[in-house]
């Protein structure tokens, strides 16, 4: 009911004030399991590429976002969850390996899951290495990886904006990766780095950002 308001009300009224420019959104396959993998470049990040898909996707978000009291707490958890985000702690170890079970159990029902491989969003607009989770979940799953290429969200919302402007937002849907050549290598360090670069590489075409081969700062996840 939440995600069903969200696209017949919200997402229109909000393509329409921001009117944004959306490419290769028939890269999309319209069913079957499938990762996005986005640059990261504001908060908006993750509610702009909901709002232009056209079927539901799938982030990892905050638990704190699910977890307010009040009116506050219940708008929040609205929010978030009738975009399909999925509330996870943020940390290391047993709860990383939690996100990524949180993510293989969308794919293998079928569904469309988003992960940002820089892990955190960029506070100088550039790309940066990608983190080798997106790798793993792909060849643990086996589903495509579309990179998408996210332009002007920083512009819409900046780090220190607490609410959105308006502003010219471009969203590019890059051809699907098929990494099934490497089935059964997802323990293989090299092989991980390898496709994470290549994932990011597609990424860095499609945003046209300037690349650093270092790790962004901070521990970021979906909705950092």
């Amino acid at each position: 009911m939440l995600y069903t308001v969200m696209k017949r009300v919200v997402a229109p009224t909000a393509r329409l004030l921001w009117r944004p420019k959306v490419e290769g959104l028939e890269n999309i396959p319209a069913t079957g399991p499938v990762i996005l993998a986005p640059n990261h470049l504001s908060f908006i990040d993750s509610i702009v590429i909901p709002m232009v898909v056209p079927r539901r996707v799938s982030f990892l978000a905050k638990a704190e976002y699910f977890e307010g009291t009040g009116v506050k707490g219940a708008l929040s958890r609205y929010f978030f969850g009738s975009l399909g985000h999925v509330p996870v702690r943020r940390g290391i170890g047993r709860a990383a390996r939690a996100s990524l079970d949180t993510a293989a159990g969308i794919l293998a029902s079928g569904g469309a899951f988003a992960i940002y491989p820089e892990g955190t969003r960029s506070l100088d607009g550039n790309l940066h290495r990608g983190r080798t989770g997106v790798a793993r979940m792909a060849l643990e799953s086996g589903a495509p990886v579309i990179p998408v290429g996210l332009i002007g969200t920083d512009k819409v919302q900046p780090v220190d904006a607490k609410l959105p402007r308006i502003r010219p937002v471009t969203i590019r849907f890059g051809t699907p990766l098929d990494f099934s050549r490497y089935a059964g290598m997802h323990e293989s360090l090299p092989v991980l780095r390898s496709v994470t670069d290549e994932i990011v590489y597609r990424i860095l075409d499609l945003s046209g950002q300037d690349y650093v081969d270092r790790y962004q700062a901070g521990a970021g996840d979906a909705a950092a």
